[in-house]
C-alpha cells in the first residue's frame, strides 16, 4: 500500500513553538493531576517492564510472581495493566500468572533496532503470539523513516500485523528522540495508525534521548486527527524516562487536554516503566515502598 499518498490528507505538523506552548499549557496544568487518584490510574496504565541482558527464567518469573502478588497486598488500589518481557520469556509470564486476568506484553520485531529481515520480525512475532503474548510491542523503521521512505516502513508494521490475531494489541513504536522534529514524528504517526497500529509508543529507552512531553504532544494530535478523519481510536504509551509521579502526571494532563477524557483508559493510555510503578505506589500509600 501507498502509505505516503496518506500523508498528503493531513495538515502539516505544529511548529516548534506551538508544540512548546501546549507543553507548557499541561505544565501549567498538571498541578491539579498530582493527586491520588490520577496516580492510581497511572499505576494501573503501567506496562511494568524488564528489559536487560540479566533477565533469566528465574529473575523473570519472581518478576511476574511479585506483580500478580499485588493485590493481595494492597487491595485498594488497582495492578498494572501488562507485564512486559523479550519474546524468549513470554511463556515464563504466562506460567507465572496463569489463572490471573494480568495481560502479557512481548516486544517484538527486532527490537530495540528493528534492524532485522522482515521475515524474521514477522516469525517472532507470530511466536510471541503462539507462546501467549496478549499485546506486542514492536519498532517503526527508523532508518527508513529518516529517508524518507515511508512506504517501506508502513508497509513493514502492515504484514508484521498480519500475523497477529485481530484481539492481539499492536504498539507501534516510533523511537522519537531519533525522528526528532515534529513533522517526521508526526509523519511516523499517521502512517503506523494507518498501517495498524493499536497504540502508537514513545520509545524503547535504549537510545539517549526517550519519551518527552514534546514527543506526546505531536503524537496524541496526530491520534486526535486521525480519530476525525476515520473514526477508529488508537491508543498513545509513553514510555523510556518515565519515572516519577510528576512524570506520570504530565502525560496523563497531555492526552487529558488533547483528547479528552475519553482517552484515559487502560486500553487507550499505557505508560511503559520499571521504576515509576513503585514509585507511583509509594505517593499513593504516602510511604516509600518497593514491592515490584
Amino acid at each position: 500500500m501507498e502509505y505516503s499518498n496518506i500523508l498528503s490528507k493531513y495538515a502539516a505538523a505544529a511548529t516548534v513553538e506551538q508544540v512548546a506552548e501546549q507543553v507548557a499549557a499541561a505544565r501549567a496544568a498538571q498541578a491539579k493531576n498530582e493527586n491520588v487518584e490520577v496516580y492510581k490510574f497511572c499505576l494501573s496504565a503501567v506496562d511494568l517492564t524488564t528489559l536487560t541482558c540479566n533477565d533469566s527464567v528465574e529473575s523473570v518469573t519472581d518478576f511476574a510472581k511479585r506483580t500478580v502478588t499485588f493485590g493481595e497486598k494492597y487491595p485498594d488500589i488497582p495492578n498494572v495493566a501488562s507485564i512486559c518481557v523479550y519474546p524468549a520469556f513470554v511463556e515464563t509470564v504466562g506460567v507465572a500468572v496463569d489463572g490471573t486476568p494480568m495481560r502479557i506484553t512481548s516486544v517484538g520485531g527486532g527490537f530495540p533496532a528493528s534492524q532485522t529481515f522482515l521475515e524474521v520480525k514477522m516469525l517472532e512475532v507470530a511466536m510471541a503470539v503462539e507462546n501467549g503474548a496478549d499485546e506486542v510491542d514492536i519498532v517503526l523503521n527508523v532508518g527508513k523513516m529518516l529517508t524518507g521512505a515511508y512506504d517501506e516502513a508502513a508497509n513493514e508494521v502492515e504484514m508484521i500485523r498480519s500475523e497477529m490475531d485481530e484481539d492481539v494489541v499492536l504498539k507501534v513504536i516510533l523511537e522519537t528522540g531519533a525522528l526528532k522534529t515534529p513533522e517526521l514524528i508526526r509523519r511516523a504517526s499517521l502512517i503506523s495508525m494507518a498501517a495498524g497500529a493499536d497504540f502508537i509508543k514513545t520509545s524503547t529507552g535504549k537510545i539517549d534521548v526517550a519519551a518527552t512531553p514534546e514527543a506526546a504532544v505531536v503524537m496524541c494530535q496526530a491520534i486526535k486527527d486521525y480519530y476525525e478523519a476515520t473514526g477508529r481510536k488508537v491508543g498513545f504509551k509513553a514510555a523510556g524516562g518515565v519515572k516519577s509521579p510528576q512524570d506520570a502526571a504530565l502525560y496523563y494532563t497531555i492526552v487529558e487536554q488533547i483528547l479528552g477524557q475519553e482517552w484515559l483508559t487502560t486500553d487507550l493510555f499505557r505508560i511503559g516503566a520499571s521504576s515509576a510503578a513503585n514509585n507511583l505506589l509509594s505517593a499513593i500509600v504516602g510511604q516509600t515502598v518497593s514491592h515490584f
